[in-house]
């Protein structure tokens, strides 16, 4: 027997067989650490992404799809109106302006409010949804059942504009307006932190970011139209600046803001 042979034969045994140990050892550690990825909470995945988020809402579980029509405004219905002209020439489109422009305060949203109550048809059935000092406009939104109807940067349904002059006294307006809605089936909503997650999965919500708010409304599916099918919809708005509005039942993005 030639032992120099053999003692070099056995040293590369040991060497494959630690070698293939070694091997194993990694992909079994590996393996540990994928598994407990895996059984990390959204929670948990957000807080080591340092991504923090207002209080969620925890109401409504269970909301439909609503439809509507555009209101097609007559002489009869703005015969009404005082201190306006009104022009309706454009089909579900109404344009006032008044003849003495109405002071406004800006930062007070009940009083806003009480004014497309006492000046604009349905006045009463908007919400305040954004101020512009600078542009001089501000928007208010429809509401149903307390639930805001979204979507006036991609859908003018539903929707008031008020535009103001350098002394903060509205001038003129243009409105558009559903006036009835029809509940379909009741389903159930995706909650809004699966919406978290799922927004954080795609990249739509980076680390270090803030949730702002998430609230829960109405958005249009087609554009502007004579009918008007509308979804639940998550309205989430990370670092007050990107607004994201997710079908709350079928979980797509119907719109994001860049």
């Amino acid at each position: 027997m030639d032992w120099s042979k053999t003692k070099s034969l056995f040293i590369i045994t040991f060497l494959i067989l630690n070698i293939f140990l070694g091997y194993q050892l990694v992909q079994k550690r590996d393996s540990s650490q994928l598994d407990l990825l895996k059984e990390l909470s959204i929670d948990e995945k957000l807080a080591e992404e340092e991504i923090t988020y207002e209080a969620l809402p925890k109401e409504p579980k269970e909301l439909s799809y609503i439809s509507g029509k555009v209101k097609v405004f007559t002489e009869e219905d703005v015969k009404t109106l005082k201190n306006q002209t009104v022009n309706i020439d454009t089909a579900g489109i109404l344009k006032g302006t008044f003849t003495d422009p109405i002071k406004l305060s800006l930062t007070d949203q009940m009083k806003i409010g009480q004014f497309a109550k006492e000046h604009i048809l349905s006045g009463d059935k908007y919400t305040v949804w954004d101020v512009d000092e600078e542009a001089g406009t501000i928007v208010l939104i429809q509401q149903y059942k307390n639930y805001k109807v979204f979507g006036q940067s991609a859908n003018i349904s539903g929707v008031i504009y008020l535009y103001l002059n350098e002394d903060h006294e509205v001038t003129s307006y243009e409105q558009t307006l559903i006036p009835e809605f029809e509940e379909h089936e009741l389903e159930e909503l995706i909650k809004p932190m699966e919406t978290l997650e799922n927004l954080f999965n795609n990249f739509h919500i980076k680390s270090g970011s803030h949730v702002s708010k998430v609230e829960i409304g109405y958005y249009p599916l087609v554009p502007y139209s004579e009918s008007q099918l509308l979804a639940p919809a998550w309205h989430v708005i990370i670092d007050d600046e990107t607004h994201i509005y997710v079908n709350a039942i079928e979980g797509q993005i119907l719109y994001k803001t860049e």
